[in-house]
C-alpha cells in the first residue's frame, strides 16, 4: 500500500522555506522544519485513468489531447490520474512539466504543456492577454440561437470581463439539443459552462450547472483548436485534433 501511494504522488514534503514536492520513493532525508504530508484514499488510488495522446512535439512545448475523466493536474491525493503525471512518464524525467493552463476534468481537447520556464511563462501570458484563440465543440439543451447564427455572450464571471462567442452548428429537435462552435475569448473559471445555463442552454452532461442536461455520453465539451503566434518563434501557428468531428 504504501510503495503504490508513494508511486501515485500521495505524499508530499515540504522543507523550510520551499514549496510542497511529491516523493516518489521511500528514502527521502527529514531534517528539523520538515514537514510531511500523507492523504490516503483508496478509491482515488485505484483508478485506472483513461490515457492523454500526444499530439504535437515542439520541443520547447508540446501539444496533448485530453480525454475526458483525465484530470490535468494532480491533487494532495495523488497525481496517478492527471495529464501533468502521464506527460512526466512519457518523457521519463528527461523534460520538466510546466502547466500553462487547464481544462475541467469532465472536459475533452487541447491543453499545452510547457518544458523550458521561458516557454511556460511565455504562454501563460498568451493565455492571460487572450491572445491564444481557443475553439469547442459543445452540445446544449435547447436553442440559443438560429443555425448557422453567430452571437456573443458577455456576462461578467467572478466581477471580472468574460466573452464567449458562439455559432450554432446544427440542432436536433427530437432530442431538443444544439450543437455549437464556441470560441473563449476571456478563460474563467467554468466560463462555457456558466454563461450557457445563464443564457437558458445548459451544456449536454454537466454536473454542476443546469437541470434536464443530463446525459450518457458525459460532459459534451471538446477543445478542438488552438491558434497562436508562437511566442518563441514568432510564427503563426494552428492546431486542430477533433476525434469527434464528422
Amino acid at each position: 500500500m504504501i510503495q503504490d501511494a508513494l508511486l501515485k504522488g500521495a505524499f508530499r514534503l515540504k522543507r523550510k522555506g520551499q514549496k510542497w514536492i511529491r516523493l516518489r520513493k521511500g528514502d527521502a532525508s527529514i531534517g528539523p522544519g520538515d514537514e510531511v504530508a500523507f492523504y490516503y484514499d483508496r478509491g482515488i488510488l485505484a483508478r485506472v485513468p483513461p490515457a492523454a495522446g500526444l499530439v504535437e512535439d515542439r520541443r520547447e512545448y508540446t501539444v496533448w489531447f485530453k480525454p475526458p475523466g483525465l484530470m490535468t493536474q494532480g491533487s494532495p491525493w495523488g497525481d496517478h490520474c492527471s495529464l501533468e503525471r502521464q506527460a512526466e512518464r512519457h518523457f521519463r524525467g528527461r523534460r520538466p512539466i510546466y502547466l500553462v493552463h487547464r481544462l475541467d476534468r469532465e472536459a475533452s481537447g487541447l491543453v499545452i504543456l510547457g518544458h523550458t520556464k521561458k516557454a511556460a511563462a511565455a504562454f501563460s501570458r498568451l493565455f492571460r492577454e487572450g491572445a491564444l484563440e481557443k475553439r469547442y465543440r459543445v452540445k446544449v439543451l435547447g436553442t440559443p440561437a438560429a443555425v448557422g447564427e453567430k452571437r456573443i455572450i458577455a456576462l461578467p464571471l467572478d466581477g471580472k470581463e468574460a466573452r464567449t462567442e458562439f455559432r450554432v452548428i446544427a440542432y436536433d429537435g427530437a432530442r431538443n439539443v444544439s450543437e455549437l462552435e464556441v470560441t473563449l475569448w476571456t478563460g474563467r473559471l467554468h466560463q462555457i459552462r456558466r454563461h450557457f445555463e445563464a443564457a437558458g442552454c445548459p451544456v449536454l452532461g454537466d454536473p454542476r450547472y443546469g437541470r434536464g442536461n443530463k446525459n450518457r455520453e458525459g460532459l459534451e465539451v471538446r477543445a478542438f483548436s488552438l491558434r497562436f503566434t508562437c511566442p518563441l518563434s514568432g510564427r503563426d501557428v494552428l492546431i486542430r485534433h477533433d476525434p469527434g468531428e464528422r
